[in-house]
């Protein structure tokens, strides 16, 4: 096992690919994959992985990551971002979109989970990891910064400024409220970080034991509704509604 914050975020992965089809091969795309440390391991299970990102350093390192890990199939790499996705895959070609660490970035999060929906098969499913708020207030509490505490407790996802405020930083009630105005239906809501962000690297990925002690706490809390709202990463998976998708013009739709 790697360090627990990348372990906790890779199985975030697992588990989307785990509910969006469990035993088949699948068509990914991970939005905003960076360097394609998730997109390798998922090409490696066998699925076939497609990354966009706007870095064309990050797709350079992708491309090497994935000649030293020996894939069979290589990892797809695509310049662009989720204003521009249309342009560059083609309309319900994927089973799964991999959406980590995008929607506190972008200027409209509901434009850019439409544009998702658009490149989902029928009954698709899409794995959304954002910032939760509730763990920042508590941070910048912690630091001693009471004023940002309080600006961050009085926003909201809607009425973010991302320029003054830095990424946008989301409750659970706002992200299943998104996603079903796009036409998907939340399955599964997860804490991801609740406690790894919290304890320093130095205890939670050197001392003896601690490293899996801390990763099967983390586990074991991870659907609990009390622990998530507290949680530094909010994970939902949602499965894109039939009357909701676009028609599939190669007629065929993702396993349910």
């Amino acid at each position: 096992m790697g360090p627990v914050r990348s372990e906790l975020m890779w199985q975030a992965v697992a588990d989307a690919v785990e509910i969006a089809g469990a035993g088949t091969t699948l068509d990914v795309l991970d939005l905003g994959g960076g360097t394609g440390s998730d997109a390798v391991r998922l090409a490696q299970l066998g699925h076939r992985v497609t990354v966009v990102d706007p870095s064309p350093d990050a797709l350079a390192s992708l491309h090497r990551r994935g000649i030293e890990a020996g894939l069979d199939q290589p990892v797809t790499g695509v310049q662009g971002d989720a204003t521009d996705l249309p342009e560059h895959v083609p309309p319900s070609a994927f089973d799964l979109v991999v959406c980590h660490g995008v929607l506190e970035y972008v200027d409209d999060p509901a434009d850019a989970l439409a544009t998702v929906a658009t490149v989902l098969r029928p009954g698709g499913h899409v794995s959304v990891i954002v910032a939760g708020r509730n763990a920042a207030v508590a941070a910048r509490a912690l630091a001693g910064d009471f004023v940002m505490a309080q600006t961050l407790l009085g926003r909201s996802a809607a009425t973010w400024d991302l320029r003054e405020m830095g990424p946008r930083r989301f409750v659970p009630a706002e992200i299943d409220e998104l996603l079903q105005a796009g036409g998907f239906t939340p399955v599964e809501t997860a804490a991801v970080r609740v406690f790894a962000d919290l304890v320093p690297s130095a205890i939670a990925d050197t001392e003896p034991g601690s490293r899996d002690a801390l990763y099967a706490l983390e586990r074991l809390v991870r659907t609990s509704a009390e622990f998530t709202a507290l949680s530094a990463g909010l994970h939902t998976i949602a499965r894109l509604d039939l009357s909701s998708a676009p028609p599939d013009p190669g007629g065929k739709s993702a396993t349910l």
